[in-house]
Protein backbone atom coordinates (compact mmCIF):
# COMPACT_ATOMS: atom_id res chain seq x y z
CA UNK A 1 0.00 0.00 0.00
CA UNK A 2 2.76 2.35 1.00
CA UNK A 3 4.37 1.90 -2.52
CA UNK A 4 1.32 2.42 -4.86
CA UNK A 5 1.27 5.68 -2.86
CA UNK A 6 4.24 6.94 -3.31
CA UNK A 7 4.06 6.00 -7.07
CA UNK A 8 0.62 8.30 -7.00
CA UNK A 9 1.72 11.06 -5.32
CA UNK A 10 5.11 11.01 -7.68
CA UNK A 11 2.74 10.83 -11.12
CA UNK A 12 0.54 13.70 -10.27
CA UNK A 13 3.76 15.64 -9.32
CA UNK A 14 4.79 14.82 -12.41
CA UNK A 15 1.30 15.48 -14.30
CA UNK A 16 -0.06 18.65 -12.35
CA UNK A 17 2.45 21.13 -13.70
CA UNK A 18 1.21 19.87 -17.46
CA UNK A 19 -2.53 20.38 -16.97
CA UNK A 20 -3.61 23.90 -17.58
CA UNK A 21 -6.75 24.95 -17.25
CA UNK A 22 -8.77 26.37 -20.05
CA UNK A 23 -9.22 29.75 -20.20
CA UNK A 24 -5.98 30.74 -18.37
CA UNK A 25 -2.55 31.82 -19.12
CA UNK A 26 -1.62 30.22 -22.09
CA UNK A 27 2.21 29.97 -20.77
CA UNK A 28 3.26 33.81 -21.72
CA UNK A 29 4.67 35.71 -18.86
CA UNK A 30 5.85 39.51 -19.21
CA UNK A 31 9.36 39.75 -20.07
CA UNK A 32 11.55 39.70 -16.61
CA UNK A 33 8.79 38.76 -14.71
CA UNK A 34 8.17 35.22 -14.22
CA UNK A 35 5.07 35.53 -11.53
CA UNK A 36 3.27 38.29 -13.94
CA UNK A 37 1.33 36.32 -16.92
CA UNK A 38 0.48 37.82 -19.97
CA UNK A 39 -3.79 37.52 -21.00
CA UNK A 40 -4.11 36.23 -24.44
CA UNK A 41 -4.64 38.40 -26.88
CA UNK A 42 -2.23 40.81 -25.61
CA UNK A 43 1.45 41.50 -26.58
CA UNK A 44 4.06 43.38 -24.58
CA UNK A 45 5.25 47.19 -25.54
CA UNK A 46 9.15 46.14 -24.82
CA UNK A 47 10.03 49.24 -24.63
CA UNK A 48 8.08 50.37 -22.09
CA UNK A 49 9.28 47.77 -19.75
CA UNK A 50 11.54 48.94 -16.91
CA UNK A 51 12.54 46.43 -14.19
CA UNK A 52 14.78 47.73 -10.97
CA UNK A 53 15.64 44.30 -8.47
CA UNK A 54 17.07 45.97 -5.09
CA UNK A 55 17.67 44.15 -1.81
CA UNK A 56 14.57 45.90 -0.42
CA UNK A 57 12.10 43.95 -3.38
CA UNK A 58 11.38 44.72 -7.28
CA UNK A 59 10.17 47.59 -8.74
CA UNK A 60 8.83 46.67 -12.03
CA UNK A 61 6.74 48.61 -14.70
CA UNK A 62 5.39 47.42 -18.04
CA UNK A 63 2.61 47.81 -20.50
CA UNK A 64 0.65 45.67 -22.65
CA UNK A 65 -1.69 46.55 -25.61
CA UNK A 66 -4.22 44.03 -27.55
CA UNK A 67 -8.00 44.20 -29.06
CA UNK A 68 -9.50 42.99 -25.69
CA UNK A 69 -12.13 44.34 -23.46
CA UNK A 70 -11.49 45.41 -19.65
CA UNK A 71 -14.45 42.80 -18.41
CA UNK A 72 -12.78 40.08 -19.94
CA UNK A 73 -8.67 41.19 -18.90
CA UNK A 74 -10.18 41.81 -15.12
CA UNK A 75 -11.74 38.28 -15.62
CA UNK A 76 -8.10 36.86 -15.91
CA UNK A 77 -6.48 38.30 -13.79
CA UNK A 78 -9.20 37.76 -11.06
CA UNK A 79 -8.85 34.04 -11.88
CA UNK A 80 -5.23 33.80 -12.59
CA UNK A 81 -3.05 35.62 -10.02
CA UNK A 82 -4.40 33.76 -7.48
CA UNK A 83 -3.06 30.23 -8.76
CA UNK A 84 0.73 32.19 -8.24
CA UNK A 85 0.48 33.35 -4.80
CA UNK A 86 -1.49 36.82 -5.42
CA UNK A 87 -4.45 38.13 -3.07
CA UNK A 88 -7.01 40.38 -4.55
CA UNK A 89 -7.14 43.76 -2.72
CA UNK A 90 -9.26 45.51 -5.01
CA UNK A 91 -9.58 45.53 -8.88
CA UNK A 92 -6.84 45.60 -10.58
CA UNK A 93 -4.72 45.97 -7.37
CA UNK A 94 -3.09 42.62 -5.20
CA UNK A 95 -0.63 41.82 -2.72
CA UNK A 96 1.88 39.07 -2.39
CA UNK A 97 4.91 38.57 -0.32
CA UNK A 98 5.58 42.46 0.85
CA UNK A 99 4.79 43.66 -2.88
CA UNK A 100 1.80 45.27 -4.48
CA UNK A 101 0.67 44.91 -7.77
CA UNK A 102 -1.03 47.29 -9.54
CA UNK A 103 -2.99 47.26 -13.09
CA UNK A 104 -4.44 49.82 -15.07
CA UNK A 105 -6.04 49.43 -18.34
CA UNK A 106 -8.09 51.88 -20.84
CA UNK A 107 -9.64 51.66 -23.71
CA UNK A 108 -8.47 53.54 -27.18
CA UNK A 109 -10.65 52.81 -29.70
CA UNK A 110 -10.50 48.78 -30.20
CA UNK A 111 -7.53 48.98 -28.25
CA UNK A 112 -6.74 47.77 -24.69
CA UNK A 113 -3.94 49.15 -23.13
CA UNK A 114 -2.73 47.86 -19.84
CA UNK A 115 -0.41 48.90 -17.47
CA UNK A 116 1.63 46.91 -14.74
CA UNK A 117 3.15 48.39 -11.52
CA UNK A 118 5.23 46.04 -8.91
CA UNK A 119 6.26 47.51 -5.60
CA UNK A 120 7.64 46.48 -2.30
CA UNK A 121 6.05 47.48 1.38
CA UNK A 122 2.73 47.87 -0.41
CA UNK A 123 0.70 44.92 0.89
Amino acid sequence: MGKRLIIAALLVCWLLPSMAPMGRADGRFLAGVEDLPLMPGLREVPEATIIFDKPVGRLVRAMAKGESDPAALWRFYDETLPQLGWRRVATGHFVRDGEGLQITAEKHGATLIVRFAIAPGTE
